[in-house]
């Protein structure tokens, strides 16, 4: 457990699935997300069993209330690259359908998994993919010095549109800071 004042990140649990879901499945989320189809309990279940459980290249956590534990999201390092030492991160708060709250959850989730990535894991850099339509995660990034490596150019359809991914990066250099 990596403990913060506001949240904690734990290990995701089989009963954490259908509330992760449900938040996940949201469409004002969904469209955030490079998966964008609606996932049913037994795809749950797969990336629980497959990416959670039996991926060395995935770290997921359950973001919960660091006092009374209560489910709030999910955070993690995707992709990680072992080698050249670099992970993306995942990330949503899924409590009072925030998706990036303006609490600090988010915020403080992000801190204890950049931490963990660079100080436990030994990383060396975080990098994230995100929509330009996507300000909340834009917003959240830029306090964290995440910088623009590049754009994406029209590399997002959604809802008839053709939109830009920008990749954003942070490095352990950056973070000591």
């Amino acid at each position: 457990m990596i403990i913060g004042k506001k949240a904690c990140l734990c290990a995701v649990e089989r009963e954490d699935l259908k509330e992760l879901l449900d938040w996940r499945n949201r469409p004002d989320f969904r469209q955030y997300f490079r998966e964008y189809r609606e996932l049913n309990i037994s795809q749950q279940e797969v990336w629980f069993t497959n990416k959670v459980m039996n991926d060395p290249n995935t770290l997921m956590f359950a973001i919960r209330d660091s006092q009374n534990k209560q489910l709030l999201g999910c955070c993690g390092l995707v992709y990680i690259n072992w080698i050249s030492r670099h992970a993306d991160l995942s990330l949503y708060v899924g409590f009072e359908n925030a998706y990036i709250d303006d609490k600090g959850l988010a915020e403080e989730a992000c801190h204890l998994l950049i931490k963990y990535a660079f100080y436990e894991l030994g990383l060396n850099k975080i990098w994230t993919e995100i929509y330009d339509f996507d300000t909340k995660k834009q917003n959240l990034y830029k306090k964290l010095d995440f910088h623009q490596d590049a754009i994406l150019r029209e590399h997002y359809f959604y809802k008839e549109q053709w939109h830009d991914s920008f990749i954003l990066s942070l490095l352990a250099k950056d973070y000591d800071k």
